[in-house]
């Protein structure tokens, strides 16, 4: 049937796909705002308010909150990102009407209640020390850290014990009033809906809500890139190697998520084949490309022994020239249908499937059909990802190592080996 899109008076735009199989229902309300439209002095605050968000309303008290949602069997929970913030739920279908209602609740009219906020901000201080100790984790927020050095893009999502423990209640409500508004939001709802009934509930509950945010405005990120090293006494490093990529919006985003697939996608892939498979080097290898709003990072990640971390960064490098220098037929195809099948897959799930839509709405302002998606997909040429591999690995790389690396292979030494750009490998740039 499609997404059907309806936006209200307010400016709130309401999403609806109608997937028949389904007889539970998906739903959530996506906020364009996230930790990168923090202030300086609110590192962590995004987080927190998503947090405080489920721990009491003039309504509901945070038990209230929970035990209504569970009575029906239903579930409810948010999450935090780079540029959105999400609150969603999962219900049969004739319980959606409970789940609007308490997701407007918690947007509308949280009280941040000063107990409950102290009992959160202690529990996120446990969350940033258990993030701390989890080196496969941690490993991930210092290569953004240096990759975006001092801005907000690269900063950690959690926060840090000090500003954590400064946030008061009124800076919560002033957070949310100045970054949520209904034009820079979207509901989605996903499985067995129906679109006019989800809008007019919608309406009733939300409709009033304030049109328009003061949302602090991120300045442009800038790529920066560099080298963060952590001796630890542990039993394996962790490794992160990466490079400037592609914003959501440009030409090249669908082929770097191709190239991410070609060089470490999965068991069949370069990086694993060569670096775990035939040498040895790392029990677990892969690439990864993000994309933001108007950036992105492409990276590899590895976890080896003391023993081959020196061994580990130059065999990497080899395999990123050799895609400078080729890429087959059926690496291609496979990687394609990497990609299709994880589309499909995830359009069999309410959930996945309304996340999807919900972020496609905030970035590109509307629902990419999946026929839309595969077309991009088979324009993709070998010549196109070979030129892309060039470009790619010859921005500045951000090296990034916690654990025993002692024999990591040395900064300058591995700038030095990417060489430089060739001239002519722009012509396809977009």
């Amino acid at each position: 049937m499609g997404v059907e899109v309806s936006r209200l008076s307010n400016g709130l735009t309401v999403a609806t796909e109608t997937l028949p199989s389904i007889e539970t229902v998906a739903l959530g309300i996506w906020v364009k705002s996230g930790a990168r439209n923090e202030r300086e002095h609110e590192h962590g605050m995004a987080h927190l308010l998503e947090h405080m968000a489920f721990k009491g309303t003039s309504r509901r008290s945070a038990f209230q909150i929970a035990a209504e949602i569970e009575n029906v069997g239903g579930e409810i929970n948010a999450a935090t990102s780079v540029e959105t913030t999400s609150f969603y739920a999962r219900v049969l279908g004739d319980d959606v009407p409970l789940a609007i209602d308490i997701l407007a609740d918690i947007l509308q009219d949280s009280t941040f209640d000063p107990d409950e906020l102290e009992r959160e901000q202690n529990v996120i201080l446990q969350e940033i020390g258990a993030a701390h100790d989890t080196p496969d984790d941690i490993v991930f927020d210092r290569f953004t850290e240096t990759a975006f050095h001092n801005q907000t893009i690269g900063r950690s999502i959690l926060g840090t014990p000090d500003t954590v423990r400064s946030f008061t209640s009124k800076q919560l409500h002033d957070f949310m009033e100045r970054q949520y508004g209904a034009e820079d939001m979207v509901v989605v709802a996903a499985g067995g809906v129906s679109h006019d009934a989800i809008v007019r509930e919608v309406e009733r509950k939300l409709g009033s809500f304030r049109s328009k945010s003061q949302s602090n405005i991120p300045q442009p990120a800038q790529y920066i890139g560099g080298d963060y090293r952590e001796e630890r006494d542990l039993m394996d490093a962790q490794v992160v190697l990466g490079f400037e990529g592609r914003a959501y919006h440009v030409r090249d985003f669908y082929a770097s998520q191709v190239l991410s697939m070609i060089l470490g996608g999965g068991m069949s892939s370069r990086l694993f084949q060569e670096v775990r498979e035939r040498r040895g080097l790392c029990y677990s290898v892969y690439a990864f490309h993000w994309g933001f709003s108007d950036t992105g990072v492409f990276g590899i990640h590895a976890a080896t022994g003391m023993n081959d971390i020196g061994k580990l960064v130059p065999v990497i490098i080899e395999e990123l020239k050799r895609a400078g220098d080729g890429i087959e037929q059926a690496e291609l195809d496979r990687a394609r249908a990497q990609y299709r099948a994880g589309l499909i897959m995830s359009g069999e799930s309410a959930a996945s499937r309304a996340s999807q839509i919900a972020r496609q709405i905030l970035l590109f302002g509307r629902a990419i059909p999946k026929e839309e998606l595969m077309e991009r997909l088979s324009a993709l040429t070998i010549e196109r990802l070979t030129d892309l591999s060039e470009r790619l690995f010859s921005t500045t790389p951000t090296l990034t190592g916690i654990g025993p690396i002692g024999t990591l292979t040395a900064y300058p030494s591995l700038r030095n080996s990417l060489g430089r750009p060739n001239p002519a490998a722009h012509k396809l740039a977009v």
